[in-house]
């Protein structure tokens, strides 16, 4: 069973545009929930995106959000 931290990482990592390397995000502490504050900080942690308030994706990053919104594709599209 999947976490709530897991949750939100996933939903993180799904919100990078894997068409545009070149495009990160960035999270704004001072008026962005705290559990999504927290979730880039862990991403950023395992190696996932290059800075604690988001940044671009690492390789490995890359990998887990083609992974992660592939799933997620899936599973939108089997509800229809």
């Amino acid at each position: 069973m999947l976490t709530s931290d897991e949750i939100i990482e996933i939903n993180l990592l799904s919100q990078f545009n894997l068409a545009n390397s070149l495009e990160g995000l960035k999270i704004h502490s001072h008026d962005a929930d705290p559990a999504i504050v927290a979730a880039a900080e862990r991403l950023f942690a395992k190696g996932l995106i290059t800075q604690h308030d988001g940044g671009y994706l690492t390789s490995l990053g890359l990998d887990a959000a083609e992974h992660s919104q592939t799933l997620l594709t899936i599973l939108r599209t089997a509800a229809s």
